[in-house]
């Protein structure tokens, strides 16, 4: 029960890697405040949560607009509480009949609509809740970055999502050093290949590939991703702050 008592936000945590961080906080003791443009899937895991006794809370809200962001904290907070843990986990990846689109045949609209879920979406609940934070002196910031935020991965993810991956990186470097002064740390996770319904929409074969790259040999799994999720937020990593963690199976070691 190492975040009894805290409030942890998650963005996109609907579904996928998101939900199984919600799951993981959840049995730790925390009271988990859920955002995501899927009202439905999100309400559901919410009031399944809720039928079973704990309390978590589910605001609907597009992470790219700040409007929507304030009015999805404003919620959470009332429900439960201030939040300690900020957990940017929302992301898109978009495909065309299971491939990336190249940049010279790459519709604008979906260039800016990754860099808002990706990117601005992190920055949208960064900006309304270390203020509190600060004042508090302490807070937990993890953002989802990729592997594909540090190497070339062409075949599987287009250049907005390697942009805006790499760009959490620097956004994760620059905050831990901003925010360590007030008793805040700020990690990154960069997850390989991990078997969600995101990853699935690539073909068999182009995850395949990975898995015979990948020195464990095999997709990870959500529930890996969110072990870390709550290790590096948790007193056990009050000493851990700036860096960027792969969790890939020694896929692209960097």
């Amino acid at each position: 029960m190492r975040h009894a008592d805290r409030v942890v936000l998650v963005t996109g945590g609907s579904g996928g890697i998101g939900a199984a961080i919600v799951e993981r906080y959840v049995a730790e003791g925390a009271s988990v405040g859920i955002v995501d443009f899927n009202g439905d899937a999100g309400e559901r895991l919410a009031a399944e949560w809720r039928a079973k006794g704990h309390r978590v809370h589910f605001a609907a809200a597009d992470v790219a607009d700040y409007t929507n962001c304030e009015q999805a904290q404003r919620e959470i907070e009332s429900a439960l509480g201030p939040v300690d843990i900020l957990i940017n986990n929302a992301g898109i990846s978009p495909k065309h009949d299971g491939k990336p689109a190249p940049i010279h045949r790459m519709d604008p609209a979906e260039w800016q609509r990754v860099v808002g879920v990706n990117l601005t979406g992190a920055f949208n609940f960064s900006r309304l809740l270390t203020g509190g934070m600060i004042a508090r002196r302490y807070g937990r910031i993890v953002s989802m970055s990729s592997v594909a935020g540090k190497a070339y991965l062409g075949d599987i993810v287009a250049c907005h999502y390697s942009a805006t991956k790499a760009a959490l990186i620097g956004f994760t470097r620059h905050l831990a050093g901003e925010l360590g002064p007030h008793g805040i740390t700020v990690n990154a996770m960069a997850p390989g290949r991990i078997a969600t319904p995101l990853v699935r929409t690539v073909s068999d074969a182009a995850n395949n590939a990975v898995v015979d790259v990948t020195p464990l040999r095999r997709l990870g799994e959500p529930s890996e991703v969110a072990d870390l999720c709550c290790y590096l937020t948790s007193p056990d990593a009050a000493f851990v702050t700036g860096q960027v963690v792969d969790v890939a199976g020694g896929w692209l070691m960097t």
